[in-house]
């Protein structure tokens, strides 16, 4: 038995166990499937640098998990912490081969909405994705009283998070996720986790199945359609669940530069279209983004 494997006391935090690896291989490792390697550590700093460094030796759909990241990353380097086993922490790395690069953008949009559907049905949880790159749910102002399976009606909070990187032939995709913070455990008052939304359930093994069953089923349409987003129904899934159109927001741009206008579509190449006070249409990508809110303020 590996350490990975080696269960904790089973003291250590009852609300919190340790993910039970051989169970998880059982469940998600099969011939012919996407997922050829699962693997847990205790503590990293962050699952997508570790993946990323080995990427040259890798088979495609490797998983890394871990119970607690030190230095878990964000776009543009922002951090994003959580107590031991509070959460989902991991990575996968993803090589589409004949897919042409140009339509590797989707991936990261292709991730949440895996998320967002494997989390609905795992978790219970209405999800909403906020474009680029965030998982949304809504928290009641007093979300301590919520019973499980009540729907909130409140405030829309980020619970979780995705990063996507190059990496030698493929890419490394990178979720985290907030399952079982309380109020007081969370890290910015726009935060929130699954269990502040009345989540059904938090148990963290279930939650990661249906998260990688769910990224599986989308990615293997999107690859059997070349990477063509609306021939695989992900552009459409995508604006379906996509919090930020409909709304009016503020884009801000590299050199200081600031677009406002109303989120009317994501295009085909999962770019933001931005309708405008003089009447424009101007498509923002992620990579052009540093922050994207609200045009009064708040998220989007």
């Amino acid at each position: 038995m590996t350490p990975s494997d080696a269960p904790q006391s089973r003291w250590s935090d009852l609300d919190r166990p340790p993910l039970n690896v051989p169970a998880l291989r059982r469940g998600l490792l099969r011939p012919g499937g996407l997922w050829t390697a699962l693997d847990v550590v205790q503590s990293t700093g962050s699952t997508n640098t570790d993946l990323a460094a080995r990427a040259a030796s890798l088979t495609e759909g490797t998983v890394l998990v871990a119970e607690e990241q030190t230095a878990g990353r964000g776009r543009l380097e922002r951090t994003w912490t959580a107590p031991a086993r509070s959460g989902l922490f991991f990575s996968v790395y993803l090589a589409p081969g004949t897919v042409p690069a140009e339509r590797w953008g989707w991936l990261p949009l292709l991730t949440g909405v895996a998320a967002a559907t494997g989390l609905a049905r795992s978790a219970g949880v209405d999800m909403a994705l906020k474009w680029p790159n965030d998982l949304l749910v809504t928290v009641p102002e007093d979300s301590d009283k919520l019973r499980p399976g009540e729907t909130p009606s409140g405030q829309e909070r980020k619970t979780g998070g995705i990063l996507a990187e190059r990496a030698g032939d493929g890419v490394v995709i990178g979720i985290g996720l907030n399952v079982s913070l309380r109020a007081d455990e969370l890290p910015a008052p726009t935060a929130a986790s699954l269990a502040l939304a009345g989540a059904v359930s938090t148990d963290r093994e279930t939650l990661l199945r249906g998260v990688l069953r769910s990224l599986e089923h989308w990615y293997g349409l999107w690859r059997d359609a070349d990477g063509d987003a609306a021939a695989s129904g992900l552009q459409e899934a995508y604006a379906a669940g996509c919090a930020t159109l409909g709304r009016t927001v503020r884009a801000q741009l590299p050199g200081d530069r600031t677009l406002t206008g109303e989120a009317v579509a994501v295009d085909g190449d999962g770019r933001l279209v931005l309708s405008t006070d003089d009447g424009l249409r101007e498509p923002v990508s992620a990579g052009d983004i540093v922050h994207l809110r609200g045009a009064a303020g708040g998220l989007t």
